[in-house]
């Protein structure tokens, strides 16, 4: 069986995108992984609507990746902070990768440097992402990498 006719109703990549593929929801994974938790801090620093905000959050609730915590300051009603759950966190890689992506080849020429400075907090060398073997811990490029069809993979109907 070959790629093309492989079904792509239980792609991986798929499945993540209809949990994480609209922009909003990474724009809310960046601001949780950088410490946001709140609506209104959500709100006022993505600038999108108080109705698209609570429906991605309240999707994210729901796959997982985020926790609501209730909270309630003295005197106001209970609200709910977002927690990023191990689910929400092991999307970190993917964030820096796309985040460092956009600083190679989305830059804004008017920037001096980059938006975020990400460094090893032991030593202060810079962290990139990268694919490696998982026996040998070296970096990978496509080329080398072979990739088969799995077990899960079904034939296109």
């Amino acid at each position: 069986m070959e790629w093309l006719e492989v079904s792509t109703e239980n792609c991986p990549v798929q499945r993540a995108l209809d949990v994480v593929g609209e922009k909003w929801t990474l724009l809310i994974l960046r601001d949780a992984v950088n410490g946001v938790r709140r609506f209104d801090g959500f709100h006022r620093h993505i600038g999108l609507s108080e109705a698209v905000l609570s429906d991605r959050l309240r999707k994210l609730t729901a796959a997982g990746v985020l926790k609501a915590v209730a909270y309630r300051e003295p005197g106001r009603r209970s609200r709910n902070e977002y927690h990023l759950t191990r689910k929400g966190w092991d999307l970190w890689p993917v964030l820096v990768a796309l985040s460092q992506w956009g600083e190679r080849y989305a830059v804004d020429p008017e920037s001096p440097g980059p938006v975020l400075d990400v460094t090893h907090t032991e030593c202060g060398a810079p962290v990139h992402v990268t694919v490696q073997c998982s026996a040998e811990h070296t970096p990978l490029t496509p080329e080398g990498v072979t990739v088969r069809l799995g077990s899960g993979a079904r034939r296109l109907s």
